[in-house]
């Protein structure tokens, strides 16, 4: 069965789905994307995603073209229309098409709304019961990555080294401490047991699953701390792990080459991914 993706009111086949060679998105990077986890085929933590979608559109004053209500309905729509069952919904607003190309906002365009999906089995995949490898490099992005904007050419270049170093994630460093990762968030376990990650700022994405596994981990008397570490502190951790949308919860078992505690997945992590899938499949919609 062809893929169907959604484009401006309309579901097409994916061969069919065109978009000018004047949007905004394609020209500018002018645009905001959102990613949705699907688990037996319902939302994972959706309105936690669609409320971040809202507030990055605001902040690049980019209206939405359909209620956050219309979307959920597309979204649902969509998974059926593909029999997705595990997986992912991505979601990419831009400022539209507008002739002749101009920096200024233009006057008349009309949003342009994309959805598509994506197979990916999140809770079954290798890398969760191995670790994953990371690499860190210099955080190059601009000053307001609490916007999930489509200029990701950092985070590309960033992902790009971490994998010619047979690594599966980058993290991003900035004045010698990590800010996150390059599709996710970072935390560690320290020696005296405090999960620590960084706190929400203009510096890092506010991620979706990063604000529930923390939750669930304090609701489980886990001490947690908000604040920025270093590569030095994370490799002299009890663990280490990421979490994101398309990932959930994965332990990170090498930095740069060298090993995390013994180099495998490690308990509270473990626990934690559980918590975090059990939770999932409990409110998705």
């Amino acid at each position: 069965m062809e893929q169907i993706v959604y484009l401006d009111g309309a579901f097409v086949p994916v061969a069919e789905a065109k978009v000018s060679v004047f949007d905004r998105g394609f020209l500018f990077a002018d645009g905001i994307y959102e990613v949705s986890a699907v688990l037996d085929g319902k939302l994972i933590d959706n309105d936690a995603h669609l409320a971040r979608l809202k507030r990055s559109v605001g902040e690049i004053a980019l209206p939405l073209p359909e209620t956050l209500e219309r979307i959920v309905g597309i979204q649902k729509e969509l998974v059926a229309r593909n029999n997705l069952r595990d997986g992912l919904v991505y979601i990419q607003v831009t400022r539209g098409a507008s002739i002749p190309r101009d920096f200024l906002f233009p006057k008349a365009a009309k949003p342009t709304l994309v959805m598509i999906t994506s197979e990916k089995d999140i809770v079954n995949s290798a890398s969760a019961r191995t670790g994953i490898a990371v690499k860190t490099v210099a955080d190059i992005r601009w000053a307001r990555r609490d916007i999930k904007s489509v200029a990701l050419l950092a985070q590309v270049l960033a992902k790009q080294a971490a994998a010619e170093a047979g690594c599966q994630e980058a993290w991003m460093i900035e004045d010698g401490k990590v800010t996150e990762g390059g599709s996710s968030s970072a935390f560690i376990l320290t020696r005296d047991d405090v999960l620590v990650t960084r706190e929400n700022s203009s510096a890092i994405l506010p991620g979706c699953t990063r604000k529930a596994v923390t939750k669930l981990a304090e609701e489980r008397q886990l001490r947690v701390e908000e604040r920025a570490f270093s590569v030095e502190e994370a490799l002299a951790a009890k663990e280490a792990f990421v979490t994101s949308a398309s990932l959930f919860v994965q332990a990170v078992v090498r930095i740069d080459g060298q090993t995390v505690a013994d180099g495998k997945p490690g308990p509270i992590t473990g626990r934690l991914r559980e918590i975090y899938i059990d939770f999932a499949r409990a409110t998705a919609v």
